[in-house]
């Protein structure tokens, strides 16, 4: 296998999205696991990672945001959408 090269590291990191951020944070880091600490490419590999990282955090981080009301249209069709401090009534 050839070595990987920046444009390699920006294919796979560029159409990230938060829901896949860690699955390409996995290929990325196999993908340079060959190359020693000080390589450029490496180095690059490790800056995509933690924008990969941050990309991921701070989608999964539900805390943050606000609980949706329950007169919203459709949450009584989504019993995994109630807190588990007050989950919906069982059918």
């Amino acid at each position: 296998m050839r070595e990987p090269t920046r444009d390699d590291i920006d294919a796979l990191v560029g159409p990230a999205t938060p829901h896949f951020a860690y699955q390409l944070r996995a290929r990325v880091r196999e993908l340079v696991s060959a190359l020693s600490a000080g390589h450029p490419v490496r180095a690059y590999a490790d800056e995509k990672l933690q924008l990969l990282d941050a990309l991921g955090h701070a989608s999964s981080k539900a805390h943050d945001g606000g609980r949706a009301h329950r007169d919203r249209p459709g949450w009584g069709e989504l019993p995994s959408s109630a807190p588990a401090d007050e989950p919906l009534p069982r059918r």
